[in-house]
């Protein structure tokens, strides 16, 4: 939003604020191109004055809660599936062609094909939010072709860095906030994943828009790396000069549904022109550099 208000585009967002910070949008509200509606998803009537006049939607809006999912069997159905299935169709009622889809590489469920590519087989589903993100896109790609859209739908790995409010660094931070002396972690520490920074993420998304022009274009979005959560650990210790004892759950996982090995093959983006400008680790050290800033969002996020 910030970056298409500083490149001189007119702005409409929409959030209920289920888990976003009214403060982040502090700057854009005193923008002369941007317009805020405090607004649902699940309210298909109430998108249209919003969505009216729209060139392209930017989709982003989801429940990313993968831990807890089995938890809330229907909250991901609910704010990704239906949520998506309305702005698709006020999209179609008012003749908006042009879509852009956070998705995510949890889509790939426990694959076989490691650096996994856009075409890689789709195995069993392994969480509520890895199916409904597969079944969001799947209605993006039928809208594309029975009402001549053309979407954009990348396949995350998890993002770090600015407005961070959700993910392992928070949580890490957040529990060495209470008590520096322990740090308890799900799964055996050995999990591989990879991570992006939100501004290598946003280039990429800006990028491949104005040059990947299929009907439907799955792209996948992540660093050439991978680190294991123990490696995350140390960097986020360093960054807050702390020698936790860490106490692991144990397994080769931290939850139902978490993929202990995530790391997709970004050929085709590259392809573009694009690489990230950050590494995993710098990405991390910038997420607690970021948090240690700001750690009101620590006492936000509970509201």
């Amino acid at each position: 939003m910030d970056r298409l208000l500083s490149l001189g585009f007119e702005v409409t967002g929409v959030d209920n604020f289920s888990a976003g910070q009214r403060r982040f949008l502090k700057d854009s509200l005193e923008h002369k191109n941007f317009n805020f509606f405090e607004i649902d998803l699940l309210d298909g009537q109430a998108l249209e004055k919003p969505f009216d006049g729209a060139d392209i939607v930017f989709h982003l809006a989801a429940n990313a809660d993968v831990r807890f999912g089995t938890n809330h069997p229907d909250r991901d159905l609910q704010q990704n599936v239906v949520a998506t299935h309305n702005v698709l169709e006020v999209m179609r009622k008012l003749n908006i062609r042009r879509v852009m889809f956070s998705s995510t590489g949890s889509v790939y469920g426990e694959t076989s094909v490691v650096p996994t590519p856009e075409d890689a087989p789709f195995p069993v589903q392994t969480s509520l939010y890895g199916a409904s993100k597969t079944a969001a896109e799947a209605l993006i790609a039928a809208y594309c072709e029975g009402f001549g859209m053309t979407a954009w739908i990348f396949r995350f790995v998890s993002i770090l860095g600015e407005r961070y409010t959700h993910g392992h660094v928070f949580d890490f931070y957040k529990s060495l906030m209470s008590d520096p002396t322990v740090l308890r972690v799900l799964g055996n520490g050995k999990q591989r994943k990879s991570y992006l920074y939100v501004q290598d993420c946003i280039d990429a998304i800006l990028l491949a828009i104005s040059k990947a022009s299929d009907r439907v274009n799955i792209i996948n979005l992540g660093t050439n790396e991978y680190c294991e959560v123990n490696d995350s650990i140390k960097w986020i210790c360093e960054e807050l000069d702390v020698s936790p004892k860490i106490e692991l759950s144990g397994g080769d996982r931290g939850w139902i549904g978490d993929n202990p090995f995530i790391f997709l093959d970004t050929t085709k983006m590259r392809s573009f022109g694009w690489k990230p400008k950050l590494s995993i680790r710098e990405g991390v050290v910038k997420t607690v550099e970021y948090l240690k800033a700001n750690e009101w969002v620590f006492s936000e996020r509970l509201k």
